[in-house]
């Protein structure tokens, strides 16, 4: 029960900040001197404890004290190029295809096995504060942090300029039981890290997606009519919330193998926790689903209200047009210049004619008014 609530409060802070008042992203690619250009940090770390050193290490140094002297070593890399990947790769025995995953970005997340080593990648959500939702608005932003798992070593990549982790190995650093049980640990807090950011985005698109809807069943006019939405912010909302989805529907199988199949890289004490993020990550997962099909409802909505509003613009149309009609014909026919017309000489022609026509306009008026034409 105690590594419970030392578990669930290193991955969980309990002082979280509402996405809404602090979204920007923190961007963390600041490099560890004397290192590869790629390298943000890395460290060794035995019986919990990060073990200090006179200066930066390389990761060929680190490795080597962890074979020498046991523990296992954290190296944290933002987006490195090919070249500055290779050596870490060839030190720790990387297999290629998961090695070009990590280079070249733009993965499913996804979790494969290797014979010494995990490879898991991971889809970063951040949520893009906007002032008002329009048909070009981002509303989510995506990275990629990708994990190689050992039995001694623990490597991120990171894609993106958010989705930072110092505040995690930090936090994790102020918990030495914890961060005894090795790279599975670590594996265990980032994944909790990613999907606790994804709740966080699902609850400020439940709050743009409710603003839509707002806008769209209000009222904006008479017969209940509103033209304050276009749709296009409606499909530029949905195809954001698609990308959501590509993010957080893969996942759930990784999660669910980390949780239920016995790994021999993952220590037991830490495996059954990945169900409760498994359970987290469905919840969210059931979330952006009925995300993208209350938006289809909305869009449908907001399309059968124009046509709605189309119609009744055609119908006020028709209504003038057949008021007008009277006068046009009656200022026809007097127009048709015959020699032999009675009412041209009647002294009460014109008043007449000019009374009936205009009787005849009002009744039409009324008619189509009393029927909801006008």
């Amino acid at each position: 029960m105690s590594m419970i609530r030392d578990l669930r409060a290193v991955v969980r802070p309990s002082s979280r900040v509402s996405l809404r008042k602090d979204t920007s992203p923190s961007y963390d690619t600041t490099r560890a001197p004397g290192t590869s250009s790629a390298v943000v940090d890395c460290a060794v770390y035995r019986d919990g404890a990060r073990v200090e050193s006179a200066g930066p290490l390389s990761p060929q140094e680190a490795m080597r004290l962890v074979r020498r002297d046991g523990g296992f070593v954290w190296i944290g890399l933002h987006e490195p190029t090919e070249a500055e990947f290779a050596g870490i790769a060839s030190e720790f025995g990387l297999h290629p295809l998961a090695v070009e995953d990590a280079v070249q970005a733009h993965q499913r997340p996804k979790l494969e096995r290797y014979d010494d080593s995990l490879f898991t990648v991971f889809k970063t959500i951040h949520y893009v504060e906007h002032d008002r939702l329009t048909a070009t608005s981002e509303v989510v932003e995506t990275g990629e942090v990708m994990c190689f798992t050992g039995r001694d070593f623990f490597i991120t990549v990171r894609h993106g300029g958010q989705g930072s982790l110092r505040a995690l190995r930090h936090r994790l650093q102020d918990d030495p039981e914890l961060l005894a049980k090795g790279p599975s640990a670590v594996l265990h807090a980032i994944a909790d890290h990613v999907v606790d950011g994804y709740i966080a985005v699902a609850h400020a698109v439940q709050d743009d997606i409710d603003e839509v809807e707002t806008e769209v069943f209000s009222p904006g006019r008479k017969g209940g009519v509103s033209r304050g939405v276009d749709s296009a912010r409606i499909y530029q909302l949905k195809r954001e919330v698609l990308e959501f989805k590509r993010a957080v529907a893969p996942l759930l199988r990784p999660m669910q193998l980390l949780s239920e199949r016995p790994m021999r890289l993952i220590d037991p004490d830490i495996q059954k926790y990945f169900r409760d993020v498994a359970d987290h990550l469905a919840r969210v997962q059931e979330q952006v689903l009925g995300f993208d099909e209350l938006l289809n409802s909305i869009l449908q909505a907001n399309l059968a209200q124009a046509s709605v509003a189309q119609n009744e613009d055609m119908r006020k149309i028709t209504s003038w047009a057949a008021i007008i009609a009277v006068p046009t014909m009656v200022c026809g026919v007097y127009g048709m210049n015959f020699d032999h017309m009675p009412e041209l000489h009647w002294k009460y022609g014109y008043p007449v004619i000019m009374g009936v026509t205009v009787m005849l306009c009002l009744g039409i008026h009324r008619t189509l008014k009393r029927n909801g034409w006008l």
